[in-house]
């Protein structure tokens, strides 16, 4: 959400009449694919029998076939195809505000930017989970906006579901992106991590060359961490300031017509061609907003459809975007964000980028949540939005 409470009467004028979509507030937050072989050894038979040499040689290549199925058969992040690919030359799609949900969870809340939580998202092939955090009496809390519009709940507790689900699927790299509202210090996060019990998964990289997946699971340090405005800690290296790895695109973007693939954020990078040549990974946003007053912007969920869709000839769709930053980046988009992610699908566009046919995922939309599903349909939207209506009065009375 974007919001100005500099014209209280516009403001409440506006939102008494707001019945659906879900306002939230934008945070800012190589090489070519590698193809791994596998070489077999067939021993030569010592025996003079043919017969003897015809079964030694029959056996090994029956190993080596069985060897080659088993092998064929692992996925990493939901394709075999993936596991030999550099991190930084994969499209990891992303839930933004992944945390923040409208659902039955909070009464259809139109604060909320998904309609499924973390794992479901998970489950559905989503590897990038973005969220912002503010400081609630000591406590890094999960509040959109403000902890009295939205509260989803403590850091950790959030941390601790992520990493059951990482433990219950050991062959998936899976990406986080903290934006850090109150500028709380790395120290802070750090020990937040430590007590979910993530950190074990923590990965540090070294040098400018991102590893393969393959490598990370091996390694078991396959949680990659941005966190916006932190520090580098020698204590807690896994935690990676984002400006220092990730550049983005615009993200206040108001018609299906503006979204691009210029470099929005950090300032200290001139273009995305000199953030790339830098070695960072580029993140492009793609979520629309509608404006209801010149001081409150929503997520354009009446778009929602046409948004999400991996269309590459639609003007505003996600796979138009994506190729046309493709195309001019000469580079995939590492990182891509959305709202609301199982609408297109989302994950459509991602795969198309990869070149892959995923295995293994769930599909969101067959979620048996009435709640979920009305909510989706634009109905149950009225208690959401008085609680907003009831935050802005407060805010208003405050300022």
């Amino acid at each position: 959400m974007i919001l100005s409470l500099c014209k209280p009467a516009a403001v409440l004028a506006a939102l008494a009449g707001t019945v659906h979509s879900s306002p939230q507030e934008p945070q800012g937050s190589q090489g070519g694919n590698v193809w791994l072989g596998t070489t077999t050894t067939i021993a030569t038979a010592t025996t003079t029998s043919l017969a003897t040499a015809q079964a030694a040689l029959t056996s090994s290549l029956s190993a080596s076939s069985a060897s080659a199925s088993s092998t064929s058969a692992v996925a990493c992040n939901n394709s075999p195809d993936l596991c030999s690919r550099s991190y930084s030359n994969i499209t990891h799609m992303g839930a933004h505000d992944s945390a923040f949900l409208r659902d039955a969870s909070t009464s259809n809340s139109i604060a909320g930017n998904q309609y499924y939580n973390a794992t479901v998202a998970l489950d559905a092939g989503i590897r990038l989970l973005q969220a912002q955090v503010h400081d609630s009496n000591g406590t890094i809390e999960l509040c959109h906006t403000s902890c009295s519009l939205l509260d989803a709940g403590s850091l950790q507790d959030w941390l601790v579901k992520i990493k059951s689900w990482m433990d219950d699927n050991p062959n998936e790299v899976v990406t986080l992106l903290i934006v850090n509202s109150d500028n709380k210090d790395v120290e802070d996060f750090g020990s937040v991590f430590e007590a979910s019990g993530i950190s074990e998964y923590g990965y540090t990289p070294s040098g400018n060359e991102w590893p393969t997946l393959q490598s990370m699971i091996n390694a078991k340090t396959r949680l990659v961490t941005f966190i916006a405005s932190i520090s580098t800690s020698s204590t807690y290296s896994y935690l990676l300031p984002e400006w220092d790895y990730v550049f983005e695109t615009a993200y206040d973007v108001t018609s299906l017509s503006g979204f691009n693939c210029t470099l929005d954020r950090p300032t200290s990078q001139s273009s995305a061609s000199s953030a790339l040549s830098a070695g960072l990974l580029p993140l492009m946003n793609h979520f629309a907003y509608s404006s209801l007053t010149a001081s409150i912007e929503i997520p354009d969920v009446d778009n929602i459809g046409t948004t999400n869709s991996p269309s590459t000839s639609t003007t505003g769709a996600l796979g138009l975007h994506a190729e046309n930053c493709r195309s001019q980046w000469g580079y995939i988009p590492t990182f891509v964000l959305v709202d609301f992610f199982d609408q297109g699908p989302s994950i459509k566009t991602a795969d198309v980028m990869n070149g892959i046919t995923a295995v293994g995922r769930t599909n969101a939309t067959e979620s048996t949540d009435t709640a979920t599903n009305e909510a989706k349909r634009g109905h149950g939207a009225t208690s959401g939005t008085v609680a907003l209506f009831a935050f802005l009065v407060a805010a208003l009375f405050l300022a």
